[in-house]
């Protein structure tokens, strides 16, 4: 889990010099600022989406609550390079809606989608659920008796939510929050279609373009150390003051009338997710039927699917397998031991795909040859990455298993390991299902670390789609790109039925 720092360092050392040149150059910090205006902006247009659709599907008395909760979900399983193509082929130069859009707007043309604008959008409307999910999941679990008091003195219904439950939100805020600035520095597909210039972009291409693994090292070690002092700040700031409720009562708060607010409520959820689900929903549809129309690729189509399902399923399995003895190792037997095995299985979540995909093939050419171009480099990219979604999941639901029942089958004479086996793993399936699924999920859209690591002629969907589109061949990007959101779907509804 170390190697993709130790790559880094090494590779960097070897030529300081030229990794200097790199990073004092005054592109590199034009890169920073461009990079962090970007993340910066995508996570604030988030949490000003997520809270208050947060907070209408779960407080108070909209129509269809469950049908808008699961629409605005959706976009958690739409890949943002999917979006990105859905927004260029619909309002770029020779978009679909760009004349009919301009007309009743009363300008003469549409403003260019790509840049900043287009890649802030995209990012936004595709990165907003990291922020609701947690934020609608406190809300839901919140005791409603701080709230009631402060409405019984006198307080009106804002005034209570800004100073009661605004504070206990704050840090499942904080955390939906850095999850989306870390996708935005993260993202390599999304801001190569909308033409902004990204370290992802600029990293790839060096290393695809001239083989400056220096340069690419020197940009990936900076980009590494932003993220790192994203997470400083989240954590300094989540170390203030915790907010809990009252008594953590079980009791459901009482939906809150709309009243006169219910159809601007109405039409603010209709509109994120007509923009969200219903634009690349549309697009998708148009180009997969002008496809139809023509002739098809539905046997590289069927093969991607089928190396999408392969590689993304073996990456989910291995994650659920090592994600177990790790979760029991941090809850049942904490220490300095166990506490450093879990913050190394994590090290890899908080770098970009391309960073890894760069590690491997730097070590595997040098100490492991044979593994070099093969499908288990690729799964084991995938766990590197992802392996810290499974262990989360497992960790949660173990903490919800009593230690009693295991300590009640070691006294009836089981080994350690037939305890593990016959009573904590099946008590925590349920987790370990949920990690699974998740890793799936994100698996079967990464795109950088497939690039990079996929054997010569072993083209997954995202591929394909990316392919496709990067160079504006919008209607072969489609089918793949429908394919990719049904074989998705089913793991995001395993998490949204498991919430």
């Amino acid at each position: 889990m170390a190697l993709p720092l130790a790559y880094l360092l090494i590779t960097v050392g070897s030529e300081a010099g030229e990794a200097l040149d790199v990073v004092w150059d005054p592109r590199t910090a034009a890169l920073v600022a461009r990079s962090a205006g970007l993340a910066l902006a995508v996570t604030a247009a988030s949490v000003a989406i997520a809270l208050p659709l947060a907070w209408l599907t779960a407080r108070t008395d909209l129509p269809a609550r469950r049908a808008w909760t699961v629409l605005a979900t959706l976009p958690l399983v739409i890949p943002s390079y999917i979006g990105a193509y859905a927004y260029v082929s619909a309002l770029g130069p020779t978009g679909l809606l760009r004349d009919s859009l301009a007309g009743p707007l009363g300008i003469e043309r549409l403003p260019d989608i790509t840049g900043f604008a287009g890649a802030c959008l995209v990012l936004t409307l595709f990165t907003y659920p990291l922020v609701l999910l947690p934020v609608r999941a406190v809300l839901r679990g919140l005791d409603p008796q701080l709230e009631e008091a402060a409405l019984g003195m006198g307080r009106s219904q804002w005034q209570a939510f800004r100073s009661v439950v605004l504070p206990q939100l704050l840090p499942a805020i904080g955390a939906g929050a850095i999850l989306v600035a870390l996708y935005v520095l993260h993202d390599f597909g999304a801001v190569s279609i909308m033409r902004f210039d990204s370290f992802t972009v600029d990293i790839y291409t060096l290393y695809r373009a001239s083989f400056d693994r220096t340069g690419a090292a020197a940009l990936a070690l900076v980009l590494v150390a932003l993220m790192l002092v994203l997470l400083w700040l989240e954590s300094r700031a989540r170390g203030g003051p915790l907010h809990r409720s009252a008594t953590g009562a079980a009791r459901p708060a009482r939906l809150i009338p709309l009243g006169r607010w219910r159809l601007p409520s109405l039409a603010f959820c209709a509109l994120v997710c007509a923009l969200a689900v219903g634009l690349p929903a549309g697009v998708l549809v148009y180009w997969s039927l002008q496809s139809f129309a023509g002739s098809p690729d539905w046997a590289g189509t069927v093969s991607a699917a089928g190396s999408s399902l392969l590689v993304s399923g073996l990456a989910a399995a291995v994650a659920a397998a090592c994600a177990i003895p790790i979760a029991i190792l941090a809850v049942r037997y904490p220490g300095r031991g166990s506490s450093l095995v879990e913050r190394l299985s994590y090290t890899g979540y908080a770098l970009p795909g391309i960073v890894v995909a760069l590690a491997l093939v730097f070590f595997a050419t040098r100490a492991l040859p044979a593994v070099y171009q093969t499908l288990g480099l690729l799964v084991f990219a995938f766990l590197v990455l992802f392996l810290p979604l499974a262990i989360g999941s497992a960790q949660a639901s173990l903490r919800q298993v009593p230690p009693s029942i295991e300590e009640a089958a070691r006294s009836l004479g089981r080994s350690p390991l037939e305890v593990t086996r016959t009573v904590t793993a099946p008590l925590m399936a349920s987790g370990v299902l949920a990690g699974a699924a998740l890793v799936f999920l994100t698996a079967v859209k990464e795109l950088p670390a497939t690039l990079i690591l996929a054997p010569t002629g072993f083209q997954t969907l995202a591929t394909e789609i990316w392919n496709a589109t990067s160079v504006g061949f919008f209607e072969r990007g489609a089918i793949p790109s429908l394919v990719l959101l049904a074989v998705a779907a089913p793991a995001l509804y395993l998490l949204m039925d498991r919430e």
